[in-house]
């Protein structure tokens, strides 16, 4: 059990408090992104309900069940971005359609989206009926992928996972709301009561530190007398933005960032990719295994690369003109790389040309209804790859003369972007706030040529 966790103490202690049964009724585990944090806790609902031991590789029908995240004693909930995952994994699995592990691993970041709509939790929701035909459009879908053989036509199942990828963005985008609803936590808790299907019910409440008052106040009660025959397992990238109340209930288990070495074996393993070309695009929010999946964030939500494409050619508009301002003698080439690149593409989407601050933010808020965690967090790893890939045209064009400074820069864009998304993510910034002030950073920074 937990083999599929690389280089974590944490789950070495999980499955030692599990074989000395010294296991928490309600456990918390947190860390930094993509630390494996959901993996052990779905590993662990899987070792709840086996029968047979729980070995890794067991291959009975409790466990069987849940690889496929199917099994009726597990109930999933809470805020969460899939479509980075998504992509990955079906790049994965069209690289090698033929090797079960990596159908298995597209199938599952599907349903991970798709537990979010359990009957349980969608109960009287009245977003149910709207989303319904989109649910089962989905499950069709994963109906061929599972049934896909050795000599299934390739660009068949290529289009297969586009649709199903584009489905699950659409599903993501009017379905997953930014916070866990108060009513989630009520039904969960209901779910909890009732008689396990097997052995033992898991509930997993992912990113908990989104719960507002309402909700933290239900789940209290829950974990004041959880049933005997429940584990309740939350995951939250810090313990201290829990309620004390809640944390008081929990045994903690932390997880940290691991080494470059073990990330790229986590990528090499899970996504079967050395990916060594896509290392180099993303912010360090969580190691080199965010950065690449927020590579695959392009292809992933279209509506958001105009968007970024706009924020970064109004950026360094705004920098050529500062600088101009102090007299600069010329403008740096990685400036130059971003304005040539996506001014043609901020313009082909009807953006005007602007340089203020306030009002390339107002246009952003505009397009966009509005900004939530979940858009925010895509945005930034949209507009972070969008750098790189426009730095790396630049030098190939260049006999790479200018390759250090290219490198500072995309320092700078990581740090700042960084902050964004911590503010907003683990300091609860709104949103429009985090944006205003990465323009507004970006910007000075990038007219010093320096973090």
């Amino acid at each position: 059990m937990f083999e599929n966790i690389i280089e974590q103490a944490a789950a070495l202690q999980l499955k030692d408090d599990i074989l000395s049964r010294r296991l928490a009724p309600s456990i918390l585990l947190f860390g930094p992104a993509a630390s494996g944090k959901g993996s052990a806790a779905l590993e662990l609902a899987r070792v709840n309900s086996c029968a047979d031991g729980a070995s890794w590789k067991c291959s009975c029908p409790d466990c069987e069940r849940h690889r496929h995240l199917l099994h009726s004693d597990l109930l999933i909930l809470g805020p969460r971005n899939f479509s980075a995952e998504i992509s990955a994994s079906a790049s994965a699995f069209l690289r090698e359609p033929s090797v079960a592990a990596v159908k298995t691993l597209f199938i599952r970041s599907l349903r991970k989206l798709m537990a979010r709509f359990s009957p349980v939790l969608m109960e009287d929701d009245p977003k149910a009926g709207k989303l319904s035909p989109l649910l089962q459009s989905l499950e069709e879908g994963l109906n061929e992928i599972d049934a896909s053989g050795k000599d299934a036509d390739n660009g068949a199942l290529e289009k297969l996972c586009n649709a199903l990828a584009e489905k699950a963005l659409k599903l993501e985008s009017e379905g997953i709301s930014d916070t866990i609803p108060v009513a989630h936590i009520r039904q969960a808790a209901w779910w909890c009561r009732l008689a396990p299907a097997g052995r033992r019910k898991t509930l997993l409440i992912e990113n908990a530190d989104r719960m507002k008052e309402a909700s933290g106040n239900s789940l209290l009660k829950l974990l004041e007398e959880p049933p005997a025959t429940v584990t309740i397992i939350l995951t939250a990238l810090r313990s201290e933005t829990l309620m004390p109340t809640i944390l008081s209930r929990l045994r903690p288990y932390r997880f940290v960032n691991r080494s470059q070495i073990k990330e790229k074996e986590v990528i090499r393993r899970v996504f079967r990719d050395s990916a060594e070309d896509r290392m180099e695009a993303g912010f360090s929010g969580g190691g080199l295994i965010s950065v690449y999946l927020n590579s695959f964030l392009v292809r992933s939500d279209e509506k958001l690369y105009p968007r970024a494409a706009f924020f970064l050619a109004s950026l360094a508009r705004a920098v050529f003109v500062s600088l101009k301002r102090k007299g600069a003698a010329g403008i740096p080439a990685p400036i130059t790389a971003l304005g040539e690149r996506y001014s043609p593409i901020s313009d082909a989407a009807g953006y005007a040309r602007i340089t203020r601050m306030p009002e390339v933010v107002r246009t952003l808020l505009s397009e966009s209804s509005g900004l939530e965690k979940k858009s925010f967090s895509r945005f930034l790893g949209i507009g972070m790859n969008m750098v790189s890939q426009a730095f790396r045209d630049y030098n190939e064009d260049t006999d790479k003369p200018e390759k250090p400074v290219f490198i500072a820069y995309r320092d700078i864009f990581r740090k700042y972007f960084h902050e964004a998304q911590t503010s907003v993510n683990v300091l609860n910034q709104n949103p429009a706030m985090a944006m205003e002030t990465l323009f507004f950073r970006l910007e000075e920074a990038l007219a010093r040529g320096q973090a």
